[in-house]
C-alpha cells in the first residue's frame, strides 16, 4: 500500500493490539520542534533549559514554577498550551481514546491546530488500508479549513491555505524536514488524476467536487463510516443525500457550528430561506448495522448529518461531533 500524509507523523507512533496510537517520545519530540516553541537567540536561560530538558525527556513532568520564571509573556502562554495538551495525551493509552476524552469534556484553552494535528494522525490510522485517493482527499475535511467556489456548475473544495497563499509557512516541521512544497497548483480530483494524490498528499493541493450526487460526497460518507468505526467501535452505513424530504428527523448531528442550528432551525420546523438553504454542503443518512447499540428512545431510527459552509463560504468541519453527537448508548474509545 502506497503511504501519504507523512506529515501528520504516524510513523513515529506505535499501534497497540486493537490498532490504536501509543505515544512515543518520538512524536512529542515533534511539538518541540515547532517555531513557537523554539527558543530564539534572546531566549532566557530558563526557557534554555526548560527546551533542553524536554528533549532530553518528553515526558518530563513540569511544574508551573518552571514556566512561570520564563520571561518572555509569550513564550510562557506557548509552553502552557504545550505542557497542557501534552499531559492530556499521556493519560491516555492512545492517541484515540485521548480524542475521545477531549471530544467529550472540551477542548478548552488547546489551540485548533493541536487538535487537528490529533485528528490528522487519527485519521491516518483508520486509513492506513485505503487505496481510494478520493476518500484520502475528502478526509482532508476534517483537519482543514475548505473554501467552497462554484465552479462551471459544480460545488468545488478546496484547501483555504493552500488557494488563499496563507501556506508560505509549513504547518509542521516535519514538513519542513521534508522539503514539502508550501505552493502548489489546484487540480480538481477525478478518475484521471487521482493517482497523483500519492505523491501530492502533503501538499493538500487538489480540490474535491462536492456536487450532490456526485461521488466527493459519497466518499466523504466512506471516510465517516471509517471513523466511527475507529473511534466508537461501531459498524455504520452513511449514504449521501440528494435531497430531504418527508423524513422522521429523530436525531441529526450538525458537523460543523452553522450546521448545528440549521438542523435545530430544521428540527423546531422554522422557516428556512433560499440564502441559508444554498449554504447546505451535504445531508448524509447513517444507520447503524447494530441497533442494540443505540438509544432505546431512537432504535431502528436512522440519523441524519448535515455539513454547511459558512456565509463566507468555508467548511470547519468538526469530527467531535461524531464522536459525542451520535446515538448510541456505550462510548469506547481504541484501545
Amino acid at each position: 500500500m502506497k503511504d501519504f500524509w507523512i506529515s501528520s507523523g504516524h510513523h513515529l507512533l506505535d499501534r497497540d493490539e486493537n490498532g490504536g496510537l501509543h505515544v512515543t517520545d518520538e512524536f512529542l519530540k515533534l511539538y518541540l520542534a515547532r517555531p513557537e516553541l523554539l527558543p530564539p537567540s534572546e531566549a532566557c536561560e530558563a526557557e534554555r533549559t526548560l527546551h533542553a530538558a524536554l528533549l532530553a525527556n518528553p515526558r518530563l513532568a513540569v511544574a508551573t514554577s518552571d514556566i512561570d520564571t520564563i520571561n518572555d509573556a509569550d513564550a510562557r502562554e506557548n509552553w502552557r498550551l504545550l505542557i497542557g495538551f501534552r499531559d492530556r495525551l499521556l493519560r491516555h493509552k492512545t492517541l484515540e481514546a485521548a480524542f475521545i476524552e477531549l471530544a467529550r469534556n472540551g477542548f478548552g484553552s488547546i489551540p485548533p491546530l493541536f487538535v487537528n494535528q490529533l485528528v490528522h494522525v487519527i485519521l491516518r490510522n483508520a486509513l492506513d488500508d485505503t487505496g481510494d485517493a478520493q476518500m484520502l482527499r475528502a478526509a482532508e475535511l476534517f483537519f482543514r479549513v475548505q473554501r467552497i467556489t462554484l465552479h462551471d456548475g459544480s460545488l468545488v473544495a478546496a484547501d483555504e491555505e493552500t488557494v488563499g497563499g496563507l501556506n508560505a509557512t509549513p504547518v509542521t516541521p516535519l514538513v519542513s524536514m521534508l522539503g514539502i512544497p508550501a505552493e502548489a497548483e489546484i487540480d480538481i480530483i477525478n478518475a484521471n488524476n487521482m493517482d497523483e494524490y500519492w505523491e501530492r498528499s502533503d501538499q493538500f493541493d487538489m480540490a474535491l467536487d462536492l456536487t450532490a450526487g456526485r461521488e466527493g460526497l459519497g466518499a466523504l460518507a466512506r471516510v465517516m463510516e471509517r471513523w466511527v468505526a475507529h473511534l466508537l467501535g461501531t459498524e455504520v452505513d452513511i449514504e449521501a443525500l440528494t435531497e430531504l424530504h418527508d423524513v422522521n428527523l429523530a436525531w441529526y448531528v450538525g458537523l460543523d457550528a452553522d450546521a448545528t442550528r440549521f438542523g435545530d432551525m430544521l428540527w423546531q420546523g422554522q422557516a428556512i430561506d433560499e440564502a441559508t438553504m444554498a449554504r447546505v454542503v451535504g445531508i448524509f443518512r447513517l444507520n447503524f448495522r447494530d441497533s442494540s447499540v443505540m438509544m432505546e428512545k431512537v432504535r431502528g431510527e436512522p440519523a441524519y448529518l448535515i455539513l454547511m459552509m459558512t456565509p463566507d463560504k468555508t467548511v470547519r468541519m468538526k469530527p467531535q461531533n461524531l464522536v459525542t453527537g451520535l446515538p448510541v448508548r456505550h462510548l469506547e474509545a481504541v484501545g
